[in-house]
């Protein structure tokens, strides 16, 4: 026998053997743990869920913003400034700059064919310029598709047959033209047209399963849809923009009033753009707001007299002495860079100014000082909102979280009890050799244990929740439909109205960095919950212990 072998210390082997063992044990008999499993679980899901949301309608909303402004715009608003080409050529030769173009911003009303009339913003675009800095030709919604959308098991989307149809409203709507047949020769002829928001005129409603069906509807005062014969795309649908032009002193001249066919509606997934904006093509827009090429005229010799005889009345005429040049309020810039965050944004602008300040001195006099033009990123031009959004999900959270904290009562009161009640299993611990911190680890690995089952099931429920959001919301709906019918009341279910929010969907964004916080925050509250009920059983006396009842 080797007596000088050294021998195991159990007070170094028995809580490391029983630590996992009683941990397990604990953790599969008793129901108390699992409730404190299912607190972390439920407050995790709920701080990923709101974070997701949250986030989601961040992300969009600043995604949104470069989707229809480009990435930096230069802005004149109301009266514009002119030479827009010339900087449009000085801006595509720069290496950073992937295209230009140029853009009125105006306010005006539209009159449609029901009779209503809406206020709307006008922009008025070249639709193959505008598509190369925005994702204009994306948004187009009347277009051929060849498979239904995921929900469309009935194949109900009318944009799946007549497909020389609707290739034909995407390209008029791409050049926002209208091809009709003159009534005098029997020729084709292309109508400057506009493209409204698919919200605009008020026809279309999108069904539950993503789509709007092309068919017209109006809401009854029961709350129905009533099919109307009235529909703007197929046949002769027109509408009247009228707008107010102003002079270059910014002073109004008098109403303007046209009337456009309409080639193609579009859907950015912005109930507020989708409600209140249409597109027209610049050239018209430019002839109604007088801000197209016009000649200059001279009236001052127009009264000097060409005889000495007086009953003459023959003056000089007027005399063109320059062209007036035409003018945009807008010109967008996209970078070539496809990965673009606010940094970059920040770092084109700089290189935009650079370059309007040389092309404002080779116009001096004739354009906007660059210290006076306005060169905002797709940030800056919803800084307002964007701002606002980032408070609103700072306090959501912060409350939020403030809430999750009874996961860390709930834990440290039922680690409490279960410390009492198992007092003699920690006096046997202590008996046979267990230390202070053996006994207080073992509880603490207890209560890490819970936070890892609860951080997995919230965890896996948020993710449930947040990447079928919509689906949920809109099974919501048609409960509250069913139980309408059932009890005869009016039971609304319908929690995200696009009418009231920005967007027509709920947005959402599952970022793992948030999910790691999270998951991590709900192992600290669960190890934070189990500290001093730990502390509490390292610090009992083990003859105490064995004594209880």
């Amino acid at each position: 026998m080797n007596f000088g072998a050294k021998r195991a210390n159990p007070a170094t082997l028995i809580p490391h053997v029983y630590q996992l063992l009683l941990t397990k044990r604990y953790l599969t008999s008793k129901i108390m743990p699992l409730l404190a499993a299912l607190a972390v679980a439920l407050c995790t899901a709920m701080v990923i869920v709101v974070w997701s949301v949250m986030g989601g309608f961040l992300v969009m909303l600043i995604n949104s913003g470069r989707t229809l402004a480009g990435d930096v715009s230069i802005s004149w608003p109301i009266t514009g400034f002119a030479y827009y080409e010339d900087l449009i050529k000085r801006l595509e030769a720069d290496p950073e700059v992937a295209a230009a173009a140029p853009m009125i911003e105006t306010y005006g009303l539209i009159g449609l064919p029901d009779g209503r009339t809406e206020t709307v913003q006008i922009k008025g675009i070249d639709g193959p310029s505008f598509s190369k800095v925005t994702s204009y030709d994306e948004i187009l919604y009347w277009r051929p598709i060849d498979k239904p959308n995921e929900k469309d098991t009935t194949r109900q989307d009318l944009r799946l047959g007549k497909h020389d149809l609707w290739k034909q409203l995407f390209d008029g709507g791409k050049r926002l033209v209208r091809t009709e047949v003159s009534k005098v020769d029997g020729k084709a002829v292309e109508r400057p047209a506009v493209v409204p928001g698919i919200s605009v005129s008020g026809f279309n409603f999108r069904e539950p399963w993503g789509f709007y069906p092309g068919l017209p509807y109006i809401r009854t005062t029961e709350g129905d849809k009533k099919p109307v014969d009235m529909f703007m795309l197929p046949v002769d649908g027109t509408v009247t923009l009228n707008v107010l032009p102003m002079d270059s002193k910014g002073r109004a001249i008098e109403m303007v009033a046209r009337t456009f066919p309409v080639a193609n509606e579009f859907h950015s997934g912005l109930y507020e753009i989708d409600h209140k904006t249409v597109f027209v093509q610049l050239k018209a827009l430019q002839d109604m707001l007088k801000m197209n090429r016009a000649a200059k005229i001279d009236t001052s010799g127009g009264g000097v007299k060409l005889s000495k005889n007086p009953n003459e009345e023959a003056f000089l005429p007027p005399t063109i002495v320059s062209e007036d040049p035409a003018r945009v309020t807008n010109v967008l810039v996209r970078s070539k860079r496809d990965s673009f965050d606010m940094a970059d944004a920040e770092r084109l602008a700089e290189r935009v100014s650079k370059i309007y300040g040389e092309f404002a001195a080779a116009h001096a006099g004739k354009v906007p000082e660059s210290t006076s033009i306005r060169i905002l990123t797709w940030v800056d031009q919803n800084r307002t909102m964007i701002t606002a959004v980032k408070k609103e999900t700072a306090l959501v959270l912060f409350i939020f979280c403030f809430v999750s904290l009874t996961a860390v009562f709930l834990v440290l009161a039922i680690f409490w009890a279960m410390v009492s009640e198992k007092t003699r299993d920690i006096g046997v611990l202590r008996a046979v050799g267990a230390s202070r911190s053996g006994v207080a680890g073992l509880w603490l690995l207890y209560g890490l244990a819970i936070g890892i089952v609860g951080a997995a099931f919230g965890f896996a429920l948020a993710y449930v929740v947040v990447t079928n959001i919509n689906e949920i919301h809109e099974w919501m709906g048609r409960l509250g439909e069913r139980l309408s019918a059932l009890t005869g009341t009016q039971i609304n279910l319908f929690i995200w109205d696009p009418r009231v929010y920005y967007f027509t969907k709920i947005p959402s964004d599952l970022d793992p960095t948030h999910v790691i916080i999270v998951l991590c925050g709900g192992l600290l509250a669960s190890c934070l919950g189990a500290l001093w009920p730990a502390a509490r059983a390292a610090r009992m006396n083990p003859v105490q212990a064995l004594r209880f009842e």
